[in-house]
């Protein structure tokens, strides 16, 4: 696993493990981190992790409208 470090302003009211959560969410969203991936990273299991990223406005389907048009397609 990569270490990185953030230098965040000081008014920022987020701790490091919702600093850590956020950015898995994003990670996951983006397609770069797996759900399973992004859990670890945010310390949580999968199904916690599932239901966590609802608080973002994230979907836990994270297919783009090409996908599944070409999924659909297959059928």
């Amino acid at each position: 696993m990569n270490t990185i470090t953030i230098n965040l302003p000081k008014k920022s009211e987020m701790d490091n493990k919702e600093i850590t959560k956020f950015l898995a969410v994003k990670l996951y969203e983006a397609g770069k981190l797996s759900l399973g991936q992004a859990a670890d990273l945010a310390g949580f299991s999968k199904a916690a992790f599932s239901e966590i990223i609802g608080d973002y406005g994230v979907s836990l389907i994270n297919y783009s409208i090409s996908e599944i048009k070409g999924d659909a397609a297959r059928i």
